[in-house]
Parts: C-alpha cells; sequence; structure tokens
C-alpha cells in the first residue's frame, strides 16, 4: 500500500505493517488506521496516519529504554482487540522531540498496546505511579539501574 508521510513523501508499506487504533490515540481520535514506518533513527519507528500526512509519531519499545518497564493491562481492555494471549502483545511508547532542543521523553504511562496477530491496537492509561508520560529517554538509558 503506498501511504503518504509526513516526512518522506509516498511510501511503501507491507499490509502487515498497517494497524487500526478503533478508539483511535487519546487527542486524535478521528484517526483510526495507522501504517509502522521504519525511521532513519534506530530504534525508532514512524507511527504515520494514513488518514492525515501531517499526523505521524515517533514509537519506540520501551523495555530498550528501561528493562524492569511493566505495564499491567487489563483483561477488558486486551479483550477489545482481540488479545488470548500474552506472546500476541506488542507494547511501544510515544516519543516527544522539543523544537526547543530539550530532552527527549517517551510517554510510559500511555503505551500502546499491538495485537500483532489481527494488527488491533489502542492505548491505555496505566495507574502505576512509577510512570509517567515524560520518561527522558538519554537520562534512562545512562542510568539502567533506575528506571
Amino acid at each position: 500500500m503506498e501511504v503518504l508521510t509526513k516526512t518522506n513523501g509516498v511510501v511503501q508499506v507491507q499490509d502487515d505493517k498497517i494497524l487500526t487504533f478503533e478508539e483511535g490515540l487519546f487527542g486524535f481520535e478521528d484517526y483510526k488506521k495507522f501504517a509502522l514506518i521504519d525511521s532513519e533513527y534506530e530504534p525508532f519507528i514512524w507511527l504515520q496516519s494514513i488518514e492525515n500526512q501531517n499526523l505521524a509519531f515517533l514509537i519506540i519499545d520501551p523495555f530498550l529504554v528501561c528493562s524492569s518497564y511493566e505495564a499491567d493491562i487489563d483483561d477488558s481492555s486486551l479483550a477489545k482487540i482481540g488479545v488470548t494471549k500474552p506472546e500476541d502483545v506488542v507494547i511501544m511508547t510515544i516519543v516527544t522531540v522539543p523544537q526547543d532542543g530539550s530532552a527527549i521523553t517517551a510517554n510510559f504511562q500511555g503505551p500502546l498496546v499491538i495485537n500483532k496477530q489481527n494488527k488491533k491496537c489502542l492505548q491505555v492509561i496505566l495507574t502505576d505511579n512509577r510512570w509517567t508520560t515524560k520518561v527522558d529517554i538519554v537520562q534512562t538509558l545512562n542510568n539502567k539501574e533506575v528506571c
């Protein structure tokens, strides 16, 4: 499928890289279809809206940043996207790259939950007070023992 992107013009995306957020993302509920597109800066990935070329997010696997990260997601939320086995779940977090040069952060409190079998997804809000919406990626990587 051809996807018009914010940063790279038109790119070819395989069908298995198309995700559906039936409830949208918080603040962007009207947009349901997104494509996963490799970023030029690994391990970041673009989450590009198929419906709006100007809507794209950088995402990252939070476990690469903090190996002790835990996302306790209730069964009713997982059922919304058809998850039947824990191994079918992929967790990603949205990254913020501020224009002012301040810290690059990841939203550990509002992870994206992806069912890798059917490509249905949702964003959840974790109640665990260990996680915030602004986890400094570089600082956390430099202090592996503290997340």
